[in-house]
């Protein structure tokens, strides 16, 4: 009988806090970088994403963590925390790295250490990943998602081809969550507002994909967001519009009311599977 395979530890890049902005009033940018920018990995695709490792500051561990180590000598609630971002973008000539956070309130772990931190604050960061650029053969682009999906799909909309055509949709809360855009002159921006209503419990996404009147020719999508809304575009994309599945990339970044530890696990359950 063969023995399972030992998954290797991901190699931990400690990084030092540079810089933080505010994007809009909900999404703040932190840009880290130092000399072990080097150590992070090469991946040239526009969706890049990096795992976030947060530890209670007064239990004063220093990274890089040995996970299986603290696993056994602290207690669940002690562990270091991990949680996954959309890289903005990435510098190697300035070997910096910046990364966007949804921030509401004292919700979370990350958004409010991200509202927090400083200039010589501590980010451990494991990755990047990504496996989606986008075609420049398409005939046009489609882009939708949430505040969650906002970096990557920033990202997607400067990667485009300067004749690219198409249209993207944001999700947020109001006209105060809106920022530029930097897109070809052939792209759409339709902004999607909640006016109050909290993220994850709107069909907005689904809605205004589903009616809209769509460019001809061949389609791109690139669609992220919340779980359930992803779900609604699923049906819409592949159902109503009869796309094919290599037209489509999909993925939900997170679930409404569920921390991520919790969305993570139930990716391997039915509720959690958005395609087979």
């Amino acid at each position: 009988m063969t023995a399972p395979a030992v998954k290797k530890p991901r190699h931990q890049v400690v990084l030092t806090v540079l810089e933080t902005s505010w994007v809009s009033p909900h999404l703040i940018r932190v840009i880290a970088g130092g000399d072990a920018y080097d150590e992070l990995n090469a991946n040239d695709s526009t969706d890049r994403y990096v795992k976030l490792l947060f530890a209670r500051p007064e239990l004063g561990l220093v990274p890089p963590y040995d996970l299986e180590e603290l696993a056994v000598r602290l207690p669940a609630e002690d562990q270091p925390v991990k949680r996954t971002y959309t890289v903005r973008w990435m510098d190697p000539v300035l070997r910096r790295i910046a990364i966007d956070f949804v921030v509401h309130g004292d919700d979370g772990v990350a958004g409010p250490w991200a509202a927090r931190a400083q200039p010589g604050d501590t980010l451990v960061v494991m990755g990047p990943s990504g496996a989606w650029s986008p075609r420049p053969e398409a005939d046009w682009y489609l882009f939708a998602g949430d505040e969650a999906a906002f970096p990557a799909i920033a990202a997607g909309l400067e990667a485009l081809p300067g004749t690219a055509v198409g249209i993207a949709w944001l999700e947020a809360d109001s006209e105060a969550d809106t920022f530029p855009l930097t897109a070809p002159a052939g792209m759409e921006i339709r902004w999607l507002f909640r006016r109050g209503r909290p993220a994850g419990t709107t069909s907005l996404l689904a809605d205004a994909v589903a009616a809209a009147d769509w460019p001809a020719g061949r389609a791109e999508a690139f669609v992220h967001g919340e779980r359930g809304a992803m779900k609604a575009l699923r049906d819409v994309l592949f159902k109503q519009r009869g796309l094919e599945r290599g037209q489509v990339s999909l993925s939900g970044y997170w679930a409404y009311g569920r921390a991520e530890d919790r969305f993570q696990a139930e990716k391997r359950e039915p509720i959690g599977r958005i395609l087979d």
